[in-house]
């Protein structure tokens, strides 16, 4: 590196810090989760404004490779602590009503998105129809845990049936999203000459869920004082970085290994551990980290040009996204016998896609399933769709106060009476 790239990449990255930080915070006082903030932070320095003279100036294309590789360790180290806050438990608690709203606030959305991009594949189609109308599905039918987690903390419902369902709901989601989007990945051929690779992802996924997490569990037991030591920490962050490589290599993404390393990380005796790199990677990651995926992310949105038809678009992105996730999950909520106003709002929570969604999409404008304009409007639709959730909870149950911690019996759904004393989830670094 020169001596003027080196400067203008940290000019450039104090300046994305504090305006990621300045526009989080904006979005806090106003009730919005910070992600909100942040995602339009990065708009902000991208093309949308000024033709990205702005950009230009505080991040020259020089650097912009650099940029480019350290939004891809901020999002490696978020999936990691997404798979590190996964909790089959949350699963196990709350009863039949979770797995039967996913699968419906998955299904609906995702037959909705795949007939969509019919409608798109005109002028927004890439060369593989199958794979725009898988990835249109998959975009469609995405779920947030870590912005939805951080919603529910706020408003002190964490711990009330209907949160711990919703969380359970979005756990199942994150999960089955990523083995669909795996799947798609893996089906595209985006690992070219060496697609022989991707029939070493099941035995990959076999050795980490039956081979390591095995002989983790038994590290920690007889360790029964495990601490964070900084070989402690080294030896996590290597595995992360390892296993994001590994799936990569494998021709799926570097997203899957990291996320699969947080989910084989023993869960029993190790909930200090877990909680200690939970905080010294989230804020590593959430403070500089991730605000450079934003901005990385924000210099590919580019709305100036938005016509007439673009708006249309935009529209129909905005009906499918939001009525299929919401008709899915109230319909099976409420088949699951759950209250009109409870099950409305558990529709509405669904429907909260956040950082999640911008991975996924910056996974599918990477691997060539999205053109410039339609990633474009679904990012606007990412941020509409989570922004949209607080001012929709609080019409339908209320400003958030005191008495939403306590679980008065009438809200619970069957089965979930054993979840209230779940252990209440934090929110990951950006939400």
């Amino acid at each position: 590196m020169t001596t003027q790239q080196t400067i203008s990449l940290l000019v450039g990255l104090a300046a994305m810090v504090l305006l990621a930080r300045l526009l989080g915070a904006l979005a806090r006082r106003l009730g919005q989760p910070a992600v909100i903030g942040e995602v339009l932070a990065g708009i902000a320095l991208g093309p949308t404004l000024f033709h990205g003279a702005i950009s230009d100036v505080l991040l020259p294309d020089t650097i912009r490779p650099l940029l480019g590789a350290l939004a891809a360790v901020g999002v490696a180290v978020f999936m990691f602590i997404v798979g590190l806050e996964w909790d089959a438990a949350l699963i196990r608690g709350s009863g039949a009503i979770a797995p039967s709203v996913s699968l419906s606030s998955i299904l609906l959305p995702f037959g909705l998105g795949a007939a969509l991009a019919l409608y798109l594949m005109e002028d927004h189609g890439t060369g593989d129809r199958t794979a725009f109308m898988l990835f249109m599905g998959i975009a469609m039918s995405i779920t947030a845990f870590p912005v939805l987690a951080r919603i529910l903390t706020d408003r002190g419902m964490a711990r009330t049936p209907l949160g711990v369902v919703a969380l359970a709901c979005a756990s199942i989601d994150d999960v089955l999203a990523w083995f669909l989007l795996a799947a798609v990945v893996a089906l595209s051929g985006s690992a070219g000459a060496d697609e022989w690779r991707i029939l070493l992802a099941v035995p990959y996924l076999l050795g980490m869920m039956f081979l390591l997490r095995p002989a983790l569990r038994r590290m920690a037991e007889r360790r029964a004082s495990l601490r964070l030591t900084p070989t402690v920490f080294a030896c996590i962050l290597a595995g992360l970085l390892l296993s994001a490589a590994a799936t990569e290599w494998l021709g799926l993404h570097y997203i899957f290994g990291a996320f699969l390393f947080g989910v084989v990380l023993p869960r029993s005796g190790t909930e200090q551990l877990r909680r200690d790199v939970h905080d010294r990677l989230g804020q590593m990651s959430g403070t500089l980290l991730l605000p450079v995926f934003f901005l990385v992310a924000g210099l590919r949105v580019d709305l100036s040009g938005l016509d007439a038809g673009g708006l249309g678009d935009l529209g129909l992105i905005l009906l499918v996204a939001v009525g299929g996730k919401f008709i899915g999950a109230f319909a099976a909520a409420r088949l699951n016998r759950m209250p009109v106003r409870q099950s409305a709002a558990l529709a509405t929570l669904m429907n909260t896609r956040g950082l999640t969604e911008l991975i996924v999409l910056n996974v599918g404008l990477q691997l060539g399933f999205l053109q410039q304009e339609l990633y474009s409007l679904m990012v606007v639709m990412a941020v509409v769709t989570t922004a949209m959730a607080g001012p929709l909870l609080t019409w339908l149950l209320g400003r958030p106060t005191g008495d939403d911690l306590v679980d008065t019996g009438t809200d619970a759904p069957p089965g979930a009476a054993k979840a209230t004393t779940a252990p209440e989830r934090t929110a990951g670094p950006t939400a």
